[in-house]
């Protein structure tokens, strides 16, 4: 998804800004406006987060919609939902943080989670950053419980994990 954003805006680096931002959040654009699922969100908002000032934001915007290659997945975009992440520990929620040795390697979540089937611990939780959107992609699992110092070895030996933490 992302090469073809990129292919499309290429040669304009404030409007891929503005365009990395809303996939980002999981903002669509709808008849010339900037939505969080049915939440209008103000164009100098998202011009204040880019860096850029508001025409560029609404340049991206005219540019998007009218690109019948990358206008669709703008229009459908969804925010994933609420992170649980940094409320976890008010919840008694165990969190475990993967770091990949290529984010792009298959079966980093499928060894994980084993893991932590094997040891009964429900994951509420999966977030995983896109590696095309984000420089230092993770992997975090939000638990039903605290995670158990011995898995932590054994996170280690899935095969692409580069370093775990846990908290």
């Amino acid at each position: 998804m992302w090469k073809k954003v990129a292919e499309c805006l290429k040669g304009y680096p404030e409007r891929l800004n503005v365009a990395r931002i809303l996939i980002q959040y999981g903002f669509s654009i709808r008849n010339g406006k900037i939505y969080c699922d049915k939440i209008l969100i103000p164009i100098t908002e998202i011009s204040r987060v880019a860096g850029v000032d508001r025409r560029t934001v609404i340049r991206t915007i005219r540019m998007i919609e009218r690109n019948p290659d990358i206008k669709e997945i703008f229009r459908n975009l969804k925010p994933a939902g609420a992170s649980l992440k940094e409320v976890a520990r008010y919840l008694n929620f165990g969190v475990i943080e993967i770091t990949p040795v290529d984010a792009r390697m298959p079966g980093i979540l499928a060894g994980s989670a084993s893991l932590l089937a094997e040891k009964e611990i429900s994951i509420r939780q999966a977030i995983v950053d896109d590696p095309e959107l984000t420089p230092e992609p993770k992997l975090v699992l939000i638990a039903e419980k605290k995670i158990p110092g011995e898995i932590i070895p054994r996170l280690l030996k899935v095969k692409g994990v580069e370093k775990v933490s846990v908290y």
